[in-house]
């Protein structure tokens, strides 16, 4: 018996409803009121922008089809995952989500931490020195009182 290999043919174009739903459903795009778009590549493939807060609405992460494979990019265009399962692409593009949100609270300590240094180092010594010079003149300004 001979098996013939047959040539599968490659998906290509817009997204079908059954993956948006999975894609949407995982990421909990209506409860969380974001934006998203779609696309074509230049060759046709089909990409799927999630788009951030603000009048900007820049793109936080983008999952595209290619060649049957499923890509997670995020809004720098760095690549986060790659498989065949989109379940477990949007798995993986959720919790990507929720890691964008660390360098909030990393500008905040950030910030906190400069903001106690100047503090120390500059404020500091003016009022331990005016302290001092209020000390020195204290007699000085009894004996005209």
């Amino acid at each position: 018996m001979n098996v013939i290999a047959f040539e599968r043919k490659q998906i290509q174009g817009a997204w079908s409803e059954a993956e948006l739903s999975i894609i949407a459903g995982t990421l909990n795009m209506a409860r969380n009121g974001r934006d998203w778009d779609t696309g074509l590549t230049e060759n046709g493939d089909a990409q799927l922008y999630l788009l951030g807060s603000g009048p900007e609405q820049a793109c936080e992460l983008c999952v595209s089809r290619i060649g049957g494979r499923y890509i997670l990019e995020d809004g720098a265009g760095r690549l986060l995952f790659e498989h065949r399962s989109l379940p477990l692409l949007a798995l993986h593009a959720r919790s990507a989500l929720r890691a964008t949100r660390w360098w909030v609270v990393a500008r905040i300590v950030l910030l906190w931490c400069t903001i106690r240094d100047v503090i120390h180092d500059r404020i500091e010594p003016l009022l331990t020195e005016s302290e001092e010079l209020l000390v020195d003149l204290t007699p000085q300004l009894a004996a005209f009182v």
